[in-house]
């Protein structure tokens, strides 16, 4: 009975209250303990930093002495983004007493002040090895349990970590999963309580580090590894992590001088092969300092205090841009020669220059359409302005997996008139109860399947729910990645985090569709970028003297699009037998519009390096997100072991291996001193932090709640969640009187994906109508391949004009009625107060080319006529005039 009122009313709580009890306080020979001074939670920027998980903590405020309490919960924009570090527990008592588990009330996590920052960037090219000292102090009058947070962007890894205090020190160790034989046995609540704060997704390093006297400092140093984003110009851009500069939170800030309450040292040392050519920051820097005569290395710093009010950016530029560049790091003296870390690593780069499309040219491509059920019942809509919009010169084909795993033709065929009338005859409207279970069939008959030469191959996957196969989709895609590209689309939450999979895998983009009417637009936005120019049939050769041999990591992809760059890896094993050849030579080929274009460089075979092997961990990394997915689908335990042994000894994690702090006392006085220092284990991991999934109101919301309820409604719901955890592992670990670890989740390739956040990423589609829709396919079913219209009854019907005064009205200089009646179509698309531009930008673009092709005559008269017809007013420019 008692937990059916617990039930109910916890069920009453408002979704942003976030309220936790710490047992155990109040027990004999404890002395008493007052709350912190109020931390409220602070404002942020609205400059956002991309990639790093942005969580929003809810306040909780009461009123002591007081008939009851006040309870703010909000989830404010300005919360939007949290850069953590160290995170302390706070504490209340509860004047009204509690009648279950004690007195004192557990309120959320706050920002403990960081004192000093030390920060040092090592940058090769488009790889970024950080090191940071964070200096933090407890300014509370009491103890207070911390815990460190660093949250990790997609294209990042930290590999050491170490805290140090007067008492103790705590270390992050990587151990195998399968030989770990201890555990931590305690504070697994903390991060249980993290993860139940945190409002945004996304993956954090976690670490418990006890308890912090008051007064103490705590001393915090990492180390990461990141591939670096390349602008279009070819710059590498770093952003410094708000954790290493958190400058929002503003405890002790004095906002007259804008001081920072805190100290930043920042260094950068610079490397490239091509040459450190400039700088750009958001920041003031001092003079750059060449420390090579070629200016391949250099070393910059931080002027002067930090800004207080954004995030630190820093643009490297190298010499100049270059197709493909290679950076030579040196492995580690102390590792075996022929590891991962033992020899020199090859850090590529293949950036070819794609330049805009010309209208009017043919293009290539490979386009393959994955249907399913959904698509084929709810969107046929959408599948003919996605099959009009193709473009002339490239191949295509349609899967409708749901009924089979064979095309509607055994292998794509050109986009012409009579292949995509026929393709329209053979889709069916329905497909059989297979549903999405035969997803992974089908992607198997497309990769035995050769593709046209010189065509990019891109698919387009539809997919209604989560096939069963999941892992061994992903797997599957995983192997083929350098041959094509995915564009998913996902119609539920639950195929979120594969759809998410296949395209980051390949290079793609995924969209989460909520509805039929947001589908065309959706799918056609994603044709656009995919019919961007590319680099095909891309290879690389490398010539080195005998002796020497290269093995690349991951491969290199057959296509490169225009606005992508690639990084690869590649090792250099063996020793060269002639000792007087310096350098090695690397050769990138490609076609490009038709032409066989050739990239030759040379780089020299003595590597150089700092000796933090940024390059070898990232390689590391890249290997083991390759590795994931063969091994889930079931590839055997030789591959398993082969992971385990590469995070290892890389240092990079990997869901066979798991964290461990190993907490080491440092204050051992008396005759215990002689002793070895004490040694246990607490939690530290990597959490994926899935944020809250309700949506509550972004103003402050007061709620009413009698005296003594508010602390028994936390204590019961932490005492409940605690009983169900050890009643769910009672058959596997037996009873245990102490508190256990929660259950490890199943080893996935997938990650979470929050389909809110996911949906919130696609673009805003409030300006059209399924009615719009509905006008615009009847005059597109009507367009040939070509682009050109037909003049004919159905014509005239869509633009609601008798057919005879359509032929009256033609221009004495035109010719051909097909050129007449393209005109008027295109005309019709740009009436007033219509809105067709979304959905059908596309075909118009390739009816204009084909008029322009025609080489018509007095065009701009045949438009004045189109326009008087049909009573609008069109723009020359529209038809390249």
């Amino acid at each position: 009975m008692l937990f059916g009122i617990l039930q109910r009313s916890l069920q009453m709580l408002p979704p942003t209250l976030h309220c936790r009890f710490r047992g155990g306080e109040g027990e004999p020979g404890t002395p008493a303990r007052s709350p912190p001074p109020e931390v409220s939670p602070l404002p942020s920027p609205s400059h956002s930093l991309p990639g790093y998980p942005e969580p929003r903590i809810s306040a909780v405020s009461t009123a002591p002495g007081d008939q009851g309490a006040w309870i703010l919960g909000r989830r404010s924009p300005e919360m939007w983004r949290q850069s953590f570090g160290l995170l302390g527990k706070s504490y209340t008592h509860d004047t009204t007493g509690s009648f279950l588990l004690g007195r004192w009330l557990h309120r959320p996590l706050y920002s403990l002040p960081l004192c000093s920052a030390v920060v040092d960037v090592a940058i090769q090219d488009y790889v970024a090895d950080v090191a940071a000292e964070l200096i933090y102090q407890n300014k509370s009058p009491i103890s207070t349990e911390v815990l460190f947070v660093f949250p990790l962007g997609p294209h990042m890894a930290i590999y050491s970590f170490q805290a140090c205090s007067e008492d103790a020190k705590v270390q992050a160790m990587l151990r195998d999963k399968a030989q770990q034989l201890h555990e931590a046995t305690g504070g697994w609540e903390n991060l249980e309580y993290l993860q139940d704060q945190s409002q945004h997704p996304g993956e954090v390093f976690a670490c418990f580090l006890g308890t912090l006297s008051p007064g103490r400092e705590l001393v915090v140093t990492l180390r990461y590894v990141q591939e670096l984003p390349r602008e279009p110009d070819g710059a590498a851009h770093f952003v410094l992590p708000p954790t290493l500069h958190p400058y929002t939170k503003l405890y002790a800030w004095n906002c007259l001088t804008s001081k920072l309450p805190y100290s930043l040292l920042l260094t950068a040392s610079l490397q490239s092969p091509r040459g450190v050519a400039n700088l750009q920051a958001n920041f003031t820097l001092t003079p750059l300092i060449y420390t090579a005569q070629d200016h391949s290395t250099a070393q910059v710093s931080l002027a002067g205090s930090p800004p207080s009010h954004h995030d630190l950016e820093l643009l490297v530029y190298f010499g100049d841009p270059t197709a493909v560049s290679a950076v030579v790091e040196k492995g580690d003296p102390g590792a075996p020669p022929g590891s991962l870390l033992g020899d020199p690593m090859v850090l590529v780069t293949l950036a070819p220059s794609i330049p805009e499309a010309v209208p009017g040219q043919c293009q290539s491509g490979e386009l393959i359409f994955l249907l399913n059920t959904t698509f084929l019942e709810h969107a046929q809509h959408s599948l003919i302005f996605l099959l009009k919009s193709l473009p002339l010169g490239c191949y295509f084909n349609i899967y409708c997996y749901g009924e089979t795993s064979v095309g509607i033709y055994p292998q794509s065929v050109e986009y012409t008139q009579d292949n995509l009338t026929e393709a329209m005859r053979r889709i069916p409207s329905t497909c059989s109860s297979l549903g999405d279970n035969n997803l992974l069939g089908t992607l198997q008959s497309i990769y035995n399947t050769p593709r046209p030469c010189g065509h990019a191959r891109q698919l387009f996957i539809f997919m209604a729910r989560l096939p069963p196969d999941k892992e061994a989709i992903a797997a599957e895609v995983c192997r083929h990645r350098n041959s094509h590209r995915c564009f998913s689309f996902c119609f539920s939450e639950d195929s979120a985090a594969l759809a998410m999979a296949l395209a980051k895998e390949t290079g793609g983009e995924a969209t989460y569709i909520s509805s039929d009417n947001t589908m065309t637009v959706m799918v056609l936005k994603c044709l656009k970028r995919a019919l961007k120019p590319a680099a095909e049939g891309v290879s690389l050769s490398w010539t080195l003297p005998h002796g020497l041999e290269v093995e690349e990591l991951g491969g290199t992809p057959q296509s490169i699009f225009q606005g992508q760059h690639s990084l690869l890896y590649a090792q250099i094993h063996g020793q060269a037998q002639d000792t007087t050849v310096a350098k090695g030579i690397m050769t990138l080929q490609y076609r490009l519009d038709g032409q066989d274009v050739t990239h030759r460089i040379e780089f020299p075979l003595c590597p150089q390096g700092d000796g933090r092997l940024a390059g070898h961990r990232l390689a590391a990394r890249s290997l083991l997100k390759r590795l994931l997915p063969e091994i889930v689908s079931g590839s055997g335990d030789e591959t398993r072991h082969r992971a385990a042994e590469i995070s290892l000894t890389s240092g990079i994690i990997c869901p066979f291996t798991s964290y461990v702090g190993v907490r080491t006392s440092q204050r051992v006085q008396g005759p215990l001193a002689l002793l070895l220092p004490r040694q246990s284990l607490i939690p530290c991991q990597i959490v994926e932090l899935r944020g809250s999934r309700k949506v509550s109101s972004c103003f402050p919301m007061p709620i009413w709640v009698p005296p003594g309820w508010l602390t028994a409604m936390c204590d019961s719901w932490l005492a409940f969640r605690r009983l169900t955890h050890a009643i769910a592992a009672l058959p596997q670990r037996g009873a245990c009187s102490k508190e256990c670890k929660p259950p490890q989740p199943s080893v996935s390739s997938l990650k979470y994906v929050d389909a809110t956040e996911f949906f919130l990423c696609s673009p805003m589609l409030a300006q059209w109508s399924t009615k719009a829709i509905a006008e615009c396919q009847e005059l597109v079913a009507l367009q040939n391949v070509d682009g050109s219209w037909a003049l004919s009854s159905g014509l005239a019907s869509v633009l609601e004009i008798n057919e005879a005064e359509i032929k009256g009205k033609m221009p004495g200089e035109v010719l051909e009625p097909s050129i007449w009646a393209t005109v008027l179509a295109v005309t019709w698309l740009h009436r007033n107060d219509t809105c067709y531009q979304d959905f059908c930008e596309l075909l118009e673009a390739k009816a204009v080319t084909w008029l322009c092709s025609q080489a018509v005559p007095h065009l701009d008269k045949c438009l004045e006529a189109a326009n008087t017809l049909l009573g609008t007013s069109v723009k020359p420019s529209v038809f390249r005039l």
